[in-house]
C-alpha cells in the first residue's frame, strides 16, 4: 500500500530532510528538527505524490488516504492530549503548503483549524482566556472564508475597521471579548450572505476544504506566475502539512516571529528578523502591524523605541539563539526560521535555506567556506549565477544631490529609477512597453507577484524586513523599500502625499533599497566595484572551470568592460555596428547606391581607416587575448533610407536623385532578407568588402604590435557558410590581402548558424580553423522561427507544455543541441583541433552553459555584463559533471 502521510513530533518522524521531493521542503524539515528533538508541534505530511495524483485523478484523492490521515489526526491527538473536534479538549490544527522549492506567500495557509462556535468555548475554558479564543476564531473565520470559500479577506477588513472606528479604538488589541463576540456574528452573516450558505461547523468537513484549497492553490495564478519565474516545475506538487496549532496570540507572555540566523540582505553574521507580541504569523507576514526587532542591537541600529525580543522575552531569545546555532551548523548553510512562543515556550514552526540577496549570498559562502563550514567547491556552487545580475550594476552616488521624500525599512537592496505606478497590473503593463515602473503599494500580497516582477523598485507603506513585500523582493533582487508608514496613498486619485509633497502617478522617484529611502526624481548612479566576496568567488570559479569565457562586443567601452569583468578574448565582434554612426553610414550607403565595382572600392576607400581605426582601438584594449571578429552579415537594404524625410535627406548628401535612391532601395527588397542576401553571400557578390573588412583588421594588428610590442590576435569569422566553397573562396580572397599587408598572424573560421552547415561540418572543417555556433540564427533556423515574431505566440507554447523554455532563452538540447553535437562531431573528425565555441545569447544562459560544457566546446560568449554569470556558471557546470 502506498504511503501517503508521513507523521512528525515526539522526538520521532517517518520522513527526515533528504525526503524533500516527497514531503516537499517544510515537510522534510518539520520531520528532521523533530528527529533531533527541537520543540516542534506535532504534526503530518501529505506527500506531493498526492497533489500529483489529485491532478492526474480529476481532483479526486487517493482511496487509502482518509484513513492515513485519521491515523495522522490519532498521532496529534496522542501527543497533545487533545481531541480534534472534542468540545471539551479541543485540538486545532494549521493546514500549509510546502514545495520542495520554497514559494514564500505564493500558496495558501489556513490557521486554528477546528474552531467552531462549541469548541472556542472550550478553548476560553482551557487557556483561562476568553479573548484569546474569541480572537482565533475570527481569524479563522477571516482565513478560512478567503482561502476556502472565496470570501475577500476585504469583507471582513471592513466589518473590523468600522467597528473599531464606531468604538474610537485604533489597534486590534483594544477591542474586548465582548467585541469579538459581536463581530464574529457579523463575519459569519457576511459568508451567508454571499454564499448563500452558513460557515461550516463541523471540523473535519473545515479539514478536507482546507487540504483542497492548499492543493488546489498550487494551480493558482500566482503560484504559476512565480513558478514560471523560478523555473519550477508544476509536475512537482506541493506537499501539505497539518500540525497542532501553537498560539502566540495568548497574552504578553506569547509571540510570533520570523528570523534568519545571518543577515539575508548584507550576509553579515548577525541575527536578523522581527517579532510580534500577542500575535499570531500571519500578523508579521502581512505587515498588519509594525513588528519589532529581534536583538538589541538591531533596535539601536534602526532607532526603534519598541523592545526587542532580547529584551521583553531574555528567556526565551537565549533559547532562539541556541536553536539558531544548532540549525546553521546541521544544515550548513543560513537558516530562515518561524518560530511562536506560547506563554513563555518556544516552539518552531518552519525552518528552511534562506533565501538572500546576491551580496549576502557571496558573503556568506565566502564567510562559511572561510570557517571551515563548507568547501570552496560547495561556496561556487551556493552562487545563483542569474543573481551576479545583481551586483554587476551601478549604484546611486553618495555624492549626488538629492531630495528625500519617503523613509522606510530597507528592505532589499540594490538602486532604481522609475516611473511611479499604484497597481500590479499597470506595472506589468507599461514595464512590458519599456518603461521602468516603481510600484508604491499600502502593501503587497501574493497577486502583486507579477507586478512586483515588472517594476525596478518596491515601495509599501505597511510591513517589516520579513513582510511580503520585502521577501518576495529579495529573492528577485529587486530593490524594496517597506514599512514607509509617513506615505499616504490614495488609490483613487493615483497619488501618494507625504510631509504635504504630493507625488502622482507618472512622477519619477528614486529608490535606494540599501538605506530604505525614497527620492524625488532621477538621483545619478555610480559603476560597481567588484571585489572583496565578489573578487574571491570569481577566483574559485575560475579554479573549477574549463570552458574558456569571452565577450560579444565591438565598441571600446563594453571591451573594457568585459575585460574588467574577466572576459578571456572576444567571441563575437559585430562589425555591421561600427558602420552605422553617422560618418560612417554616409559612406557605407555611398558603397551601396554606387553603380560599379570601381565606385564601391571608392566609398570603401573610404571607410577603411575608419574601421582600422575601431579594429586597432579594439587590440589595445585586448592585449594578446584572441579576438573573433565577424565580417559584415546583415542585408544592405538594413542601412538605406527608409522615411521620406531620411530619402531626401541622404539624396541631398549624395547628389543622388530621390527616385535613383528608391530604386536601389526596392531593387534591395527582400521578402525575406533572414535567409536572403546577407552573411557570405554577400562576400560572394561584393568581394571588395571583405577585402576592405580583412586589409583593416591586418594593418590594426600591424599598427597595434609596432605600438605596444604585443601581437594582437585576430580570428576572422564568415558568417551564414552553408557549404565548403564559399568558405574557400573567401578565405582564400583574405589570405591574399593578408599577403599583401604582409607579417600579420591570424585564423580563418565560420559561424555554424545553419542547419546545413551543422551537417557538412566536416567538408567545412577542411577550411576552418574554428567553428562558432551562432544559436541565435541556428534556433531561428532549425525551428523556423522569427525570433523577433515568435514573442507572440512562445508563451502558449511554453503554458502548454509544448516548448519546456523559451529556445532563444535556453538552448534546445533535443534539436538544436543535436545539431551542435553533429558539427562538433563532425568537424573534429576533420579537424581534431578545431576551436568550437558559441556566441548567440546562450552564451550567457547557465543551463546553455551547462550543455556546452557537456558537449566539449572551448568557450562560451556572452554581452559584457554576463561575463561572470558565465565564469560562475562554467565552474558549476564543471563540478557537476566531476561529481557525477
Amino acid at each position: 500500500m502506498t504511503k501517503w502521510v508521513y507523521a512528525f513530533g515526539g522526538g520521532d518522524a517517518d520522513g527526515d530532510t533528504s525526503m524533500k521531493n516527497l514531503l516537499g521542503g517544510k515537510g522534510a524539515n518539520l520531520a528532521e528538527m523533530a528527529s533531533l528533538g527541537l520543540p516542534v508541534p506535532p504534526g503530518y505530511t501529505l506527500t506531493t505524490d498526492v497533489c500529483t495524483s489529485y491532478y492526474d485523478n480529476n481532483k479526486n484523492y487517493p482511496d487509502e488516504l482518509p484513513a492515513q490521515m485519521e491515523a495522522g489526526l490519532k498521532h496529534i491527538e496522542a501527543l497533545t492530549g487533545k481531541k480534534f473536534g472534542d468540545v471539551a479538549n479541543p485540538l486545532l490544527v494549521s493546514v500549509r503548503s510546502g514545495a520542495r522549492a520554497s514559494m514564500p506567500g505564493m500558496m495558501d495557509t489556513v490557521l486554528n483549524l477546528g474552531l467552531n462556535d462549541e469548541t472556542v468555548e472550550g478553548l476560553a475554558s482551557l487557556s483561562g482566556d476568553r479573548r484569546f479564543a474569541l480572537d482565533s476564531y475570527r481569524r479563522f473565520i477571516t482565513m478560512y472564508a478567503d482561502v476556502v470559500m472565496g470570501v475577500h479577506h476585504h469583507t471582513f477588513d471592513d466589518i473590523l475597521e468600522q467597528h473599531k472606528d464606531n468604538q474610537g479604538y485604533m489597534l486590534d488589541t483594544e477591542l474586548t471579548a465582548d467585541d469579538w463576540v459581536s463581530l464574529i456574528e457579523k463575519y459569519k452573516q457576511a459568508v451567508h450572505d454571499e454564499l448563500g450558505r452558513d460557515f461550516p461547523q463541523d471540523p473535519k468537513d473545515q479539514l478536507w476544504g482546507a487540504i483542497d484549497a492548499v492543493f488546489g492553490s498550487w494551480m493558482n495564478d500566482r503560484a504559476i506566475v512565480y513558478r514560471r519565474l523560478n523555473d519550477i516545475p508544476a509536475e512537482w506538487g506541493t506537499a501539505v502539512n497539518v500540525q497542532a496549532m501553537v498560539f502566540g496570540n495568548m497574552g504578553e507572555t506569547s509571540a510570533t516571529g520570523v528570523a534568519f540566523t545571518r543577515d539575508p540582505s548584507t550576509g553579515a553574521n548577525k541575527y536578523y528578523g522581527e517579532f510580534l507580541i500577542n500575535a499570531q504569523g500571519e500578523d508579521v507576514v502581512a505587515g498588519i502591524r509594525t513588528p519589532q526587532t529581534l536583538t538589541k542591537n538591531a533596535r539601536e541600529e534602526m532607532g526603534e523605541t519598541a523592545p526587542s525580543m532580547e529584551e521583553a522575552l531574555p528567556e526565551v531569545y537565549e533559547q532562539l539563539a541556541k536553536t539558531f546555532e544548532r540549525l546553521e551548523a546541521h544544515y550548513r548553510d543560513m537558516q530562515d526560521i518561524e518560530f511562536t512562543v506560547e506563554q513563555g515556550k518556544l516552539w518552531l514552526l518552519q525552518t528552511r535555506t534562506g533565501k538572500r540577496t546576491a551580496r549576502a549570498a557571496l558573503k556568506i559562502a565566502v564567510d562559511m567556506a572561510g570557517a571551515g563550514q563548507i568547501t570552496r567547491r560547495e561556496a561556487v556552487q551556493r552562487i545563483d549565477p542569474m543573481s551576479l545580475d545583481q551586483l554587476l550594476h551601478p549604484t546611486l552616488d553618495p555624492n549626488a544631490p538629492r531630495d528625500v521624500i519617503a523613509m522606510g525599512l530597507p528592505a532589499s537592496p540594490g538602486a532604481a529609477i522609475g516611473e511611479v505606478v499604484f497597481s500590479s497590473d499597470e506595472a506589468e503593463s507599461l514595464a512590458k512597453g519599456g518603461h521602468k515602473v516603481i510600484l508604491v503599494r499600502i502593501e503587497t500580497s501574493p497577486e502583486d507577484i507579477h507586478g512586483m516582477h515588472a517594476a525596478e523598485a518596491i515601495v509599501t507603506a505597511r510591513g517589516g524586513m520579513t513582510s511580503h513585500a520585502a521577501v518576495v523582493a529579495r529573492g528577485m533582487g529587486t530593490p524594496c523599500v517597506s514599512g514607509a508608514g509617513d506615505i499616504r496613498i490614495n488609490y483613487e486619485e493615483q497619488q501618494f502625499s507625504v510631509a504635504g509633497r504630493v507625488i502622482k502617478k507618472g512622477e519619477i522617484v528614486t529608490v535606494d533599497g540599501a538605506t530604505g529611502q525614497v527620492f524625488a526624481g532621477s538621483v545619478d548612479m555610480i559603476q560597481p566595484e567588484l571585489s572583496g566576496d565578489f573578487a574571491k568567488i570569481m577566483a574559485w570559479a575560475d579554479e573549477f572551470r574549463t570552458l574558456e569565457v569571452r565577450t560579444n562586443a565591438e565598441t571600446p567601452t563594453d571591451v573594457k568592460t568585459a575585460v574588467d569583468f574577466g572576459a578571456e578574448g572576444i567571441g563575437l565582434c559585430r562589425t555591421e555596428h561600427m558602420f552605422f554612426e553617422a560618418d560612417r553610414l554616409s559612406y557605407f550607403r555611398e558603397m551601396i547606391l554606387a553603380s560599379d565595382k570601381a565606385g564601391r572600392e571608392e566609398a570603401l576607400s573610404k571607410i577603411l581607416p575608419v574601421q582600422r581605426d575601431d579594429f586597432a582601438a579594439i587590440f589595445r584594449i585586448m592585449e594578446n587575448r584572441p579576438c573573433t571578429i565577424r565580417l559584415l552579415d546583415p542585408p544592405l537594404h538594413e542601412f538605406l533610407p527608409h522615411t521620406e524625410a531620411d530619402i531626401e535627406n541622404v539624396a541631398s548628401a549624395t547628389g543622388i536623385s530621390t527616385g535613383e535612391l528608391m530604386a536601389r532601395a526596392r531593387e534591395l527588397h527582400e521578402s525575406n532578407p533572414m535567409l536572403g542576401h546577407r552573411g557570405c553571400r554577400l562576400g560572394i557578390s561584393y568581394p571588395e568588402i571583405y577585402e576592405m573588412q580583412a586589409r583593416a583588421i591586418f594593418e590594426a594588428q600591424k599598427l597595434v604590435e609596432n605600438e605596444t610590442k604585443i601581437r594582437p590576435i585576430a580570428e576572422i569569422m564568415i558568417p551564414l557558410v552553408s557549404s565548403a566553397k564559399e568558405l574557400e573562396i573567401l578565405k582564400n580572397a583574405i589570405e591574399r590581402v593578408a599577403k599583401d599587408v604582409g607579417g600579420v598572424e591570424f585564423t580563418v573560421g565560420t559561424m555554424i548558424e545553419l542547419p546545413r552547415a551543422a551537417l557538412r561540418a566536416g567538408d567545412i572543417a577542411e577550411h576552418a580553423a574554428f567553428f562558432s555556433f551562432g544559436t541565435n540564427d541556428l534556433t531561428q533556423t532549425t525551428f523556423g522561427l522569427s525570433r523577433d515574431d515568435a514573442g507572440k505566440f512562445l508563451p502558449d507554447y511554453v503554458s502548454q507544455g509544448i516548448m519546456e523554455k523559451d529556445p532563444f532563452v535556453t538552448l534546445d538540447q533535443d534539436g538544436v543541441g543535436d545539431l551542435i553535437a553533429i558539427a562538433k562531431e563532425r568537424g573534429r573528425s576533420t579537424r581534431p583541433d578545431i576551436k568550437l565555441g558559441i556566441c548567440g545569447e546562450h552564451g550567457g544562459d547557465p543551463a546553455s552553459i551547462a550543455f556546452c560544457h557537456e558537449t566539449g566546446l572551448n568557450y562560451v560568449s556572452c554581452s559584457p555584463y554576463r561575463v561572470p554569470i558565465a565564469r560562475l556558471s562554467a565552474a558549476q557546470a564543471a563540478i557537476s559533471a566531476a561529481e557525477s
